[in-house]
């Protein structure tokens, strides 16, 4: 269906159509010339030069899509840039499809009409290849101030073409005429051809003598032969054709006519024979084709309502999964808050479970009752030397009271 749709677009647009891209290729070379494309983009990335039917795609040209394809987003992006809109040069590894995709958008920005899909310029070779890198290279001539002229043709003049000394058809009628018109140096080697005529006349006219014996050469042939090679630049007739004379031309139509008239008697039969065969085979398929229709209207009619349904539940479908991935979504919330909820349960159970704590506990009990017991023997070892320093203190106060209660001795009757 897609070959017959493109056959008809191919026959709209006319027989060179097919054609077409080869022009516009050998166009756009010319264009990428002119903008010195051999030394800006050939010379940096160290290619080839393109042939004149590079990015054509033709079975009988030969083709390497990824190269081509390379070639192709380097030189448009070079254009691009050439143009004055900023665009990275893409790398060969790049994603292809992002590459088209941004060539076509700097295309469209230019205001150029894209009406094609992307993947027609993946193979890197064809029409639309061509015609993307053709307006690309006109904006960047638009960009530089270059534009293509109309040629400017010399007018014609009337000077006599120089000879040709060929084997061309004589006009015996307008030797005369061209070579009063045209003396050159060559004059003296050309042969009149009206003296020729009238010595030959007058040669007729004279009664021929016919010998009385049989002639007999007494030349040598080699001095024959060097006469004759001396002679005979001499006898050759230069005779110039003129392209522009009607009567050639007429001759040839009528040459042309006599011959198409001939081949169409041979090819008439041939042909209605053909055209008949033709239109028997167009009623035998057209009725073929009706018995068909009536014969499989039934299935036809099957296939429709069977279609119809197919539709009705392909839209029952859409809206049940559309639900199913509302749920879906809800599951997964609902899920993530129960793994949530579980890891927290783990941790609690496990920091509960665990007997290290216990164990911390315990030794940290033993650790301070043993400091207890030594708290409590400093502790008896202050209260025994506190005691032993108030006895001390109290026995130094009894020494001291007794001391001081001691009375004196009385005068006796000795004194």
């Amino acid at each position: 269906m897609a070959e017959d749709g493109r056959r008809g677009e191919e026959d709209e647009r006319g027989p060179g159509a097919a054609h077409q891209v080869f022009v516009v290729m050998e166009c756009l070379l010319e264009k990428l010339k002119v903008l010195n494309y051999e030394e800006e983009v050939l010379a940096k990335h160290n290619m080839k030069n393109l042939s004149r039917h590079y990015f054509v795609s033709s079975p009988y040209l030969a083709s390497n899509p990824g190269e081509q394809f390379y070639m192709f987003t380097i030189i448009a992006a070079w254009l691009i840039n050439m143009a004055g809109r900023p665009f990275t040069e893409p790398q060969e590894y790049d994603e292809p499809n992002a590459t088209v995709s941004n060539i076509l958008a700097e295309l469209r920005a230019f205001g150029v009409k894209v009406d094609f899909p992307p993947s027609k310029l993946k193979s890197g070779s064809g029409e639309y290849v061509c015609l993307v890198l053709d307006r690309l290279a006109e904006e960047a001539l638009r960009r530089r101030g270059f534009s293509f002229r109309r040629p400017n043709y010399p007018t014609e003049t009337t000077e006599e073409e120089s000879m040709i000394e060929d084997d061309a058809e004589l006009t015996l009628s307008k030797v005369e005429e061209e070579m009063i018109e045209e003396p050159d140096e060559e004059e003296e080697n050309v042969m009149d051809l009206e003296a020729l005529k009238l010595r030959t006349t007058l040669t007729e006219a004279e009664p021929s003598s016919k010998p009385d014996e049989i002639l007999e050469s007494t030349v040598d042939a080699a001095e024959w032969n060097l006469e004759v090679e001396r002679v005979l630049p001499q006898l050759k007739v230069t005779i110039r054709t003129d392209n522009k004379d009607w009567r050639i031309h007429v001759d040839q139509m009528h040459q042309h006519r006599d011959g198409i008239k001939s081949s169409l008697k041979e090819a008439k039969s041939y042909l209605d024979k053909l055209q008949e065969d033709i239109g028997k085979t167009l009623e035998k398929v057209s009725s073929r084709e009706k018995y068909i229709n009536n014969q499989l209207e039934h299935l036809i009619q099957e296939y429709r309502s069977a279609q119809a349904k197919l539709s009705e539940a392909k839209e029952r479908y859409q809206q049940a999964s559309g639900g199913v991935t509302e749920r879906t979504r809800v599951l997964a919330e609902v899920s993530e808050e129960l793994e949530k909820v579980k890891q927290e349960m783990e941790e609690k159970g496990s920091s509960m479970s665990d007997g290290a704590p216990v164990v911390k506990i315990k030794q940290s009990l033993t650790k301070l009752k043993q400091e207890i017991v030594q708290m409590d023997v400093r502790i008896g070892v202050v209260q025994h030397t506190l005691l032993q320093a108030k006895l001390k203190e109290k026995s130094n106060m009894t020494r001291d009271m007794h001391a001081t209660n001691i009375p004196e001795p009385a005068a006796g009757p000795f004194t």
